[in-house]
C-alpha cells in the first residue's frame, strides 16, 4: 500500500524529533522531510510534494498563517496544525485558511508530554487516505471573517417565512474533520432567527469549543454558544457541545434543557454524535432533523437509526463536498437517510424541512 508522505514543520528541534518518531511508528507513514520555519517549510513542500504537512503556527521568519496562504494558493496540501491549547483563536484562523484539522499540544513548553498526542495524531493522519482535497479548496470561500460573512448574508436564502411555527423544532448536527468551516457555511446562511433550535456535536478537544462558538456567533443571526449544563433549548439558538464531553437533553414539562455529561469509556469520538442523536431522538421524537456532515469514522450511524425510529428525518452531506466522507458514508449505509445534500445546499434544505422556507424543490 502506498505510504502517506509527511513533512514536519516546527521551530523546536525537540518537537520535530518527537512528532517524526510518532509518525514513523505508523507503517502507513513515511516522514520525507522537516523544517524549522515557514520559509524552509514552503521550499520542502514545493520540492517534496508531500501528501500531508504537520504545522506549528508560531515560527520565526515566516509564521504558519503565511505558509498556509501561500501553500493553499500554489500547491494545495492537507495540513494538520499541532498547536498549544492556549492558541484556540489562532487554530480557527488556520482552519479558515485551509488547514484540515488540528491537534492540541498537552503543554505549551517543550516536554515529553507531547507524546500524549500519539493516538490523536495517528487517527488524523490516517484520515488522509479518504481525503477530498477539492472539498477543502471549495471551503476556502466559507471564511470566519466577520466582514466577509456580512457581505455574503444578503442573498443566500431569500424569502424565508419565519413567522409560522416550524414543522420540525430541533436540528441536531454531527461533524468531525472539516466540520468547523462546514458549520460556519450553514450558520452564516441563517440571516434571521428562525423558529427552530440547533444542537451540535463537533469532534473537538477540551478548551476550544467556547472560542469556536463565539467565533460562529459573530456571523449568524442565531444566538450561538458553548452549551452549559441547564441551558434551555430555544428557537433561534444554537448550542455547541463542550469539547471532550457529551451533550444530552432532558424534558421538564414544556421545557427541554441541555445536560453536559462525562463520556463513557466506549465513546471513541468526543463529543459523541451518537450519544447526542440518541438523546435527541428520545426527547424530540418526530420534531427532530438529524444532519451528518463531513468527518472520519462512523460516529452518528447508530444515532441516525434512532432518529428515524422515533419518527424524525435525516440528512447527510454528499461525497462531492465532504472533506472526509466517512461519517456521511456510514450514515447513508444504514438506509435511513432521507436525502444526501451537498454543503452549499444544506442550509436551504434544513430550512425547507423545518417548514419555514418558500417550499420544497
Amino acid at each position: 500500500m502506498k505510504k502517506i508522505r509527511v513533512v514536519v514543520i516546527d521551530d523546536s528541534a525537540f518537537n520535530r524529533r518527537a512528532i517524526t518518531s510518532m509518525l514513523e511508528g505508523l507503517p502507513e507513514v513515511e516522514v520525507v522531510g522537516y523544517a524549522g520555519d515557514g520559509e524552509e517549510g514552503i521550499r520542502k513542500i514545493i520540492d517534496l510534494k508531500p501528501d500531508l504537512v504537520t504545522l506549528d503556527l508560531e515560527m520565526p521568519r515566516m509564521d504558519g498563517f503565511t505558509l498556509l496562504r501561500i501553500i493553499m494558493s500554489r500547491c494545495p496540501t492537507p495540513v494538520i496544525v499541532i498547536s498549544s491549547r492556549s492558541d484556540d483563536e489562532r487554530v480557527f484562523k488556520a482552519l479558515e485558511l485551509g488547514a484540515l484539522d488540528f491537534i492540541a499540544k498537552p503543554t505549551h513548553s517543550i516536554s515529553t508530554e507531547l507524546m500524549k498526542i500519539r493516538e490523536d495524531l495517528y487517527l488524523k493522519v490516517c484520515s488522509v487516505f479518504n481525503l477530498n482535497m477539492a472539498g477543502i479548496k471549495r471551503r476556502e470561500t466559507f471564511l470566519f471573517d466577520e466582514g466577509l460573512a456580512k457581505k455574503k448574508k444578503k442573498g443566500l436564502l431569500p424569502l424565508w417565512k419565519s413567522e409560522k411555527p416550524a414543522a420540525l423544532g430541533v436540528v441536531a448536527i454531527g461533524s468531525s474533520t472539516g466540520g468547523p468551516p462546514a458549520l460556519q457555511s450553514i450558520f452564516t446562511a441563517f440571516t434571521e432567527k428562525l423558529p427552530f433550535a440547533v444542537v451540535v456535536s463537533q469532534h473537538m478537544p477540551a478548551g476550544f469549543t467556547r472560542a469556536f462558538a463565539d467565533r460562529l456567533n459573530r456571523s449568524s443571526a442565531f444566538d450561538i454558544k458553548e452549551a452549559q449544563d441547564g441551558d434551555q433549548v430555544r428557537p433561534g439558538s444554537i448550542l455547541i457541545a463542550p469539547g471532550a464531553q457529551n451533550l444530552v437533553f432532558q424534558k421538564f414539562d414544556n421545557e427541554v434543557v441541555a445536560r453536559v455529561v462525562n463520556p463513557a469509556p466506549e465513546d471513541k469520538y468526543l463529543p459523541s454524535v451518537d450519544v447526542m442523536f440518541n438523546s435527541c431522538a428520545r426527547v424530540f421524537g418526530p420534531r427532530l432533523l438529524g444532519v451528518v456532515l463531513t468527518g472520519m469514522g462512523n460516529d452518528g450511524s447508530k444515532g441516525v437509526v434512532a432518529i428515524k425510529g422515533s419518527g424524525g428525518q435525516v440528512l447527510a452531506e454528499s461525497e462531492d463536498s465532504a472533506v472526509v466522507f466517512g461519517m456521511p458514508r456510514e450514515a447513508i449505509a444504514t438506509g435511513v437517510v432521507d436525502k444526501v445534500v451537498p454543503l452549499d445546499r444544506m442550509a436551504r434544505e434544513i430550512v425547507l424541512r423545518c417548514g419555514v422556507g418558500p417550499g420544497h424543490d
